[in-house]
C-alpha cells in the first residue's frame, strides 16, 4: 500500500471508493471502464455478452482513487448462468459507493433497461443506496439534437444523481465524469498502490484476451456459449529471465464450447482460425505479462454447459 497523504493538492481531503458500472449488455460499459484508466482492462467486444468477471480497473489521480468494478450485463436470466450472473452483479451493488448506469445514445432507452432502472429503485428501498449516475454513452455517434433527446428520456427513467453524456471512444466529457464520480466519494485513503490498474489475477485477464480474440468477427452464436480456462502458465526454466533475456512463458489455455458445430468455428478451415486467435491473444498477453509467450490453445465440447451446474462449477462460475 502506497503511503497517501489524506489529502489532495490545495488541502482537500484525498478521496476514493469503489465504482460499479451497470447496463445492459453491448451498452459500452467495457469501452467506458477502459476510458477512464486510461488502459485496456476490461475485455471489450463488439459483442453483447463477453464480460465474465468482475474486473476492476483503478484510476490514480492527486485528489482521489477511484477502483471501477465492471461487472456482466445485467439482463432477464434465460439459463442457470444468467442467474448467477444476475446475482453477481447485484451482490456487487450493494457493496460499492457509486453506480454509473449506462444507456447508450444511439439506441433508445428500451425494455432492457427500463428493467435494470427498476431493479437498481428496488435495490434502494429501505436500505442505504449508493448515488446512481446515469451516463449516456456512445455521444459521439448521433446528432446534438437526439442526443439531448436521449438525456431527456434517461432523466425521466429515474432518480439519478447526475446525468453525464459521454464518448469512450473519442475522450469527450471522460474527465467530467471522474470529477462527478469522485464528488460522490467519501475521504478515505488509496485502497491500492500507485500504478496498479487492475487487481484480476493474471489467468483471469489472460482468459479475457483468449476470449475477446476468439468472439471477435465471428456469427452471434457463439458469445454465450463460450468459456475459457487458464490451465497452466509456467516459465521455462532455461529462459526464466535471469541471463537479461526477456522470460520465456508456456500459456495452455482452454476453450469450451456447447456444440461441435461452434468447435468446428473456433478451429476455421484447417485451423486457420485458432491460428489466427492464438497470434491475436499472444500479443496482447505478452504486453500483459512482459514475456515472450508460447500460447497454446486447446477446443472442447462441453455440451449444454450454461445449463449444468456441475459443469458451471467447474468452470468457474
Amino acid at each position: 500500500m502506497t503511503a497517501h497523504a489524506d489529502h489532495g493538492p490545495g488541502g482537500a481531503p484525498f478521496r476514493s471508493g469503489f465504482v460499479c458500472i451497470v447496463g445492459r449488455p453491448n451498452a459500452g460499459k467495457s469501452t467506458l471502464t477502459n476510458a477512464l484508466v486510461g488502459q485496456k482492462v476490461a475485455i471489450t467486444s463488439g459483442r453483447p455478452q463477453t464480460t465474465r468477471h468482475v474486473i476492476r480497473g483503478i484510476v490514480h489521480r492527486p485528489d482521489a482513487q477511484v477502483v471501477l468494478v465492471d461487472t456482466p450485463g445485467l439482463h432477464r436470466p434465460r439459463t442457470l448462468l444468467g442467474e448467477r450472473l444476475n446475482d453477481l452483479v447485484r451482490d456487487t451493488l450493494s457493496e460499492v459507493d457509486v453506480v454509473v448506469f449506462c444507456l447508450p445514445a444511439d439506441q433508445r432507452v428500451g425494455p432492457g433497461d427500463r428493467w435494470i432502472a427498476q431493479q437498481l429503485a428496488d435495490l434502494a428501498r429501505g436500505r442505504q443506496a449508493p448515488p446512481v449516475v446515469a451516463v449516456a454513452t456512445k455521444a459521439d455517434t448521433v446528432p446534438k439534437g437526439r442526443l439531448a433527446e436521449h438525456l431527456m428520456a434517461v432523466a425521466a427513467l429515474g432518480e439519478w444523481a447526475d446525468v453525464v453524456p459521454v464518448s469512450a471512444v473519442e475522450g469527450y466529457q471522460v474527465d467530467t465524469l471522474i470529477d462527478v464520480l469522485v464528488g460522490h466519494l467519501e475521504p478515505g485513503p488509496a485502497l491500492y498502490p500507485d500504478g496498479e490498474l487492475t487487481d484480476e489475477p493474471e489467468a483471469v485477464m489472460v482468459a479475457e484476451l483468449v476470449r475477446e480474440a476468439a468472439l471477435e468477427g465471428v456469427r452471434d452464436e457463439l458469445p454465450h456459449s463460450l468459456a475459457v480456462v487458464v490451465d497452466e502458465i509456467t516459465p521455462r526454466p532455461d529462459r526464466d529471465g535471469s541471463d537479461g533475456q526477456p522470460p520465456f512463458l508456456d500459456v495452455r489455455v482452454q476453450l469450451f464450447v456447447e456444440r461441435d458445430s461452434q468447435k468446428a468455428i473456433i478451429i476455421g478451415k484447417g485451423g486457420s482460425r485458432l491460428r489466427e486467435v492464438g497470434s491475436t491473444a499472444r500479443r496482447g498477453i505478452e504486453a500483459l505479462l512482459g514475456a515472450r509467450v508460447y500460447l497454446d490453445l486447446h477446443v472442447k465440447v462441453a455440451k449444454d454447459w450454461q445449463r449444468d451446474p456441475k459443469q458451471l462449477r467447474r468452470l468457474g462460475f
